[in-house]
């Protein structure tokens, strides 16, 4: 510590007791900053820790200046190839990563027509982008067919944004390095798009579907050689309850299929579960009314129907009129739907396929003239209004196993049957990739994320 204060420091002076040759009435530095200090050796330790932090401040100036005078080195292992999988007009690069790649040196695809070129640097540069981007892990590409570890970097030239890439003809591929004023060059690589003729990045697809068409015929088999059970749905259970209630009340069956055409599933479910509902009608000598938003789907309704009566054996009974268009208008169909159920008051409605607003005004009117309504739908926006307004209800993929579970057809039960066990296998996947992930977070291991990138590759 200082013995004095500052302004004593600055203000005092004395003679000199030192040996002759100082001309000055002052001490030294050295002697004054020992007079100065309680422990002399104290002030020449800071002095030795200035210099060497100094140092090293001037070390790293000087190793900076000379990173930025060395020669950059060009990118290294440059190959460029078809893109496989693909339908042509495109190649893929691939290179080693240097050292050095950072957000401040970037790295630029350079194209040329031909195979030959009299100087790189007067190649077309397509692409440019910093040096820390563009690796093989970031690609979509699944594991199967990945041509190089993940710390690659990968880029694709594609037809666009003036790339103009002609499948048969041979291009040269370049890649630089560029840092500030400098840029380095590879040695151009030849390569030629062609199309291909299998997509191998799909072949999971074709893997799950024969997976699961082998199951799905498995479970018809099944179904063929003994009965399988189907859960309990207790709005299909009232469908014979609907129609003999109409026929003893002598009133008709009002049968809607849905706002959308016969590309909707939820419309196409609905039309094979009239043919049932037509088929008791037939049986019982009951009128069936079935209005119509799309002539397509009027005409097909029709085929259903008159195959229903006749495989009844009531074929005389069957009626051209029964199946009718009124008009593709949503509120306009609703309002004369809404007027048939007030005039002819049927004694059961039957509410099957997807339906949007008109959903709670079709209902609505039917409960008013006390009819037993069924509902079924995978519009899940509607179904609360169906379950207020109706007596029963058919929620989600209960639609689309109407069919199996009131035919009880072989072929329609084991495909219900194997469309479950698809779906249990779906879920147990997910249940296991789960785990592991959880187990993976707990122990800090990375043996799990070999089995997660498995599953999320097979989708």
């Amino acid at each position: 510590m200082l013995k004095t204060s500052a302004s004593f420091v600055l203000g005092s002076s004395k003679s000199s007791t030192y040996p002759r040759g100082y001309a000055s009435g002052f001490d030294s530095p050295a002697a004054l900053l020992d007079s100065r200090f309680e422990h002399p050796a104290l002030w020449k330790a800071l002095v030795l820790l200035l210099v060497i932090l100094l140092s090293q401040s001037w070390s790293t100036v000087f190793a900076q200046t000379d990173e930025t005078n060395k020669t950059l080195a060009p990118p290294e292992d440059v190959r460029v190839f078809d893109t496989p999988s693909d339908g042509g007009g495109s190649l893929t690069v691939l290179w080693s990563p240097a050292p050095s790649d950072n957000a401040e040196t970037k790295y630029q695809v350079l194209l040329s027509e031909g195979t030959t070129v009299p100087d790189p640097a007067a190649m077309k540069v397509v692409a440019e982008f910093p040096a820390n981007q563009r690796y093989v892990r970031e690609s979509k590409w699944p594991w199967w067919t990945k041509l190089a570890n993940g710390d690659q970097h990968q880029f694709t030239l594609r037809n666009g944004r003036g790339v103009e890439l002609k499948d048969g003809i041979a291009y040269l591929i370049a890649v630089a390095r560029v840092s500030g004023d400098n840029r380095v060059i590879a040695t151009p690589v030849p390569a030629m798009p062609e199309p291909n003729w299998i997509n191998w990045n799909q072949m999971n697809n074709l893997i799950l579907a024969l997976l699961f068409g082998g199951i799905v015929f498995y479970a018809i088999g099944t179904a063929r050689k003994r009965e399988i059970f189907l859960r309990r749905i207790p709005g299909l259970d009232a469908v014979d309850e609907a129609i003999g209630r109409a026929t003893e009340l002598g009133k008709p069956i009002l049968y809607l299929t849905g706002a959308h055409d016969m590309h909707d599933p939820s419309t196409i479910a609905a039309a094979i579960i009239l043919g049932r509902v037509a088929k008791r009608a037939a049986a019982y000598e009951t009128d069936l009314l079935v209005p119509h938003r799309d002539p397509i789907t009027m005409a097909v309704c029709q085929e259903i129907t008159k195959q229903a009566y006749l495989e009844a054996g009531k074929p005389d009974l069957y009626k051209d009129d029964s199946n009718f268009f009124i008009t593709s208008d949503q509120f306009s169909y609703t309002a004369a739907v809404d007027g048939i159920m007030l005039r002819k008051k049927p004694a059961a409605n039957f509410f099957m396929g997807s339906y949007f607003a008109e959903a709670l005004l079709l209902t609505e009117t039917g409960a008013s003239t006390g009819a037993i309504q069924i509902a079924g739908t995978d519009s899940d926006h509607q179904l609360p209004f169906f379950v207020t307004t109706c007596d029963y209800t058919l929620i989600g993929e209960e639609l689309y196993a109407a069919s199996a579970y009131l035919s009880r057809e072989p072929v329609q039960v084991g495909t219900l049957r194997g469309q479950d066990i698809g779906k249990a296998l779906i879920l147990g996947v997910l249940g296991i990739g789960t785990v592991l992930a959880t187990l993976g977070v707990i122990f800090d291991a990375q043996w799990p994320q070999v089995f997660l990138d498995l599953f999320k590759d097979v989708k």
